[in-house]
């Protein structure tokens, strides 16, 4: 068996050499990362495969073009291959016009054969990630994605890894240490509860019959509040940790634990959980980022200066990891569980920090501080935008006795003042409740994380750092390194992670 061998940088490349790969979510961040790597790394390749949502091929390589080959981030292997590079992008990309949400991808029978009889690897990194997201649409992309992937699995003859990019967090928020472990059929995060995956999906499909006379924006909102409420009544925070852990479900019961002759035959299954995703430590492009991360709300806010307070406790825990990081975790897995057959449950991995090396949300504050201190940010008119110190309240008890003096009391004083001098303070009242909600949304949206006091055990990611062998080429080491221990989170912070945010995102 594969992943009882010994692994190093040398057999990681040789491994994608002639292979044929299926990625999902190529567009988002984590998937552009694994793209790039793999043709950085092993130029000869066969084929990748990029699922994107595309009403015809045109606009699929279209997308493909703007979305993925032609960011900053591919600006390395353009380097390389030079004018040659559109003509090597040609050959060993394909776009494919299509979407997990529906039976076959929404592929043609031909095409979807020919995947069959090819594919070599399968990696679903397509999620939608809206915490508080219809819930409608995230059983969709997040369960039956799953599904539908598999279905092609199980048809693929030669396919010898199905890889499934899930979250460390949809393992819930309890305290303590939080295991790598598979969820099992029915289970909930709440004791005495049974999840039942197929019984959601008929929930949902009745409640949209209850709304469909009703306009888009309260079909929205019931299917919002419909996520939110059976996330919560399994354990969950939000709907997005709660599908992506039904998504896991679904992988094992269709792919491990349905009878022999419905597995997928001579390949692993592997499920990578990350925690919270940042920018690009090493390369191929140093702080490279796509998308707002979790703590980057609080950089954002701090830097333009519109963020006085949040909910918090600058002694606790994030668990954070760069995704270079988390995509040489994907690759090393891969090749680990490769061919591997005779598991009831899918190998899963914590790509997180928090056990090996911790860092305290002060440390992130402290890196900004002194980022903000040091180069000021300019406002449009070339006025510097002073630093000022950010208050964090340790409880929610605290902290909503501040909102109400700070920001409730005064707006209902200015709503008054406002209808007895026919709206004079209007503007006033606009900017203070535009404040107010946004403060507020971002407690409601981040707040859960933190206070979050769980630990994410990392004994099988370890086990495979473990197993990483020195190369011929000493220079190939450090390619495939996953390990936190080496990361100066102090560093990291003030001199990649923070630029990279406001060169990136806040633009």
């Amino acid at each position: 068996m594969m992943a009882a061998d010994r692994l190093d940088a040398e057999r990681i490349i040789e491994y994608f050499k002639g292979k044929s790969i299926l990625i999902t979510g190529a567009t988002g961040f984590l998937g552009k990362i694994l793209v790039e790597k793999i043709l950085r790394v092993q130029p000869d390749v066969k084929k990748i495969y990029l699922l994107v949502r595309a009403i015809d091929q045109a606009s699929a390589n279209q997308r493909v073009q703007s979305e993925v080959t032609e960011t900053e981030l591919f600006s390395v292997v353009k380097e390389k291959h030079g004018k040659g590079f559109e003509r090597f992008i040609e050959e060993k990309v394909v776009a494919l016009a299509g979407d997990i949400i529906y039976d076959d991808l929404g592929l043609d029978p031909p095409l979807l054969q020919h995947l069959a009889d090819n594919l070599d690897v399968i990696v679903n990194g397509a999620a939608t990630t809206n915490f508080y997201g219809r819930y409608d649409v995230s059983l969709d992309v997040n369960v039956l994605g799953v599904k539908h992937l598999c279905q092609l699995a199980k048809k693929c003859r030669g396919l010898k890894v199905f890889l499934h990019v899930s979250t460390a967090y949809a393992g819930g928020e309890q305290e303590g240490l939080i295991q790598e472990r598979a969820f099992e059929e029915g289970w909930a995060l709440r004791e005495g509860m049974h999840l039942d995956v197929d019984a959601e999906l008929r929930l949902v499909a009745d409640v949209l019959r209850e709304v469909e006379d009703d306009d888009d924006k309260a079909r929205r909102k019931a299917m919002k509040e419909l996520g939110l409420a059976r996330a919560r009544h399994f354990g969950w925070s939000n709907t997005y940790v709660f599908t992506k852990a039904m998504g896991e479900m679904v992988l094992s019961r269709m792919l491990l634990q349905s009878s022999p002759a419905a597995a997928i035959t001579g390949g692993g299954v592997v499920v990578v959980r990350p925690s919270i995703i940042t920018s690009i430590q090493r390369d191929p492009v140093p702080g490279w980022m796509q998308g707002t991360r979790t703590i980057d709300t609080l950089i954002i806010g701090y830097a333009k200066q519109n963020l006085s307070c949040f909910l918090g406790d600058l002694d606790l825990v994030m668990d954070v990891i760069p995704g270079d990081m988390v995509v040489n975790a994907m690759m090393a897995a891969a090749v680990a569980h490769s061919g591997e057959v005779g598991r009831e449950k899918p190998a899963v991995y914590h790509v997180s920090s928090s056990l090996r090396n911790p860092a305290a949300y002060s440390v992130l504050y402290e890196a900004g501080r002194r980022h903000f201190t040091e180069k000021p940010r300019v406002g449009k008119r070339g006025e510097v935008i002073p630093t000022k110190e950010m208050h964090f309240f340790k409880t929610i008890a605290s902290f909503q006795v501040y909102m109400l003096v700070k920001y409730r009391l005064p707006l209902e004083i200015l709503h008054l003042v406002n209808l007895l001098l026919c709206g004079l303070f209007s503007r006033l009242y606009s900017n203070l409740a535009r404040q107010y909600r946004y403060v507020m949304h971002l407690v409601d949206v981040y707040g859960p994380f933190a206070f979050f006091k769980g630990c994410f055990d990392d004994i099988n990611l370890e086990r495979l750092r473990q197993r990483m062998g020195k190369s011929r080429n000493p220079q190939d080491d450090e390619m495939f390194n996953f390990d936190p221990k080496t990361i100066d989170w102090e560093d990291y912070f003030y001199r990649i992670h923070i630029p990279g945010v406001l060169k990136y995102i806040l633009k």
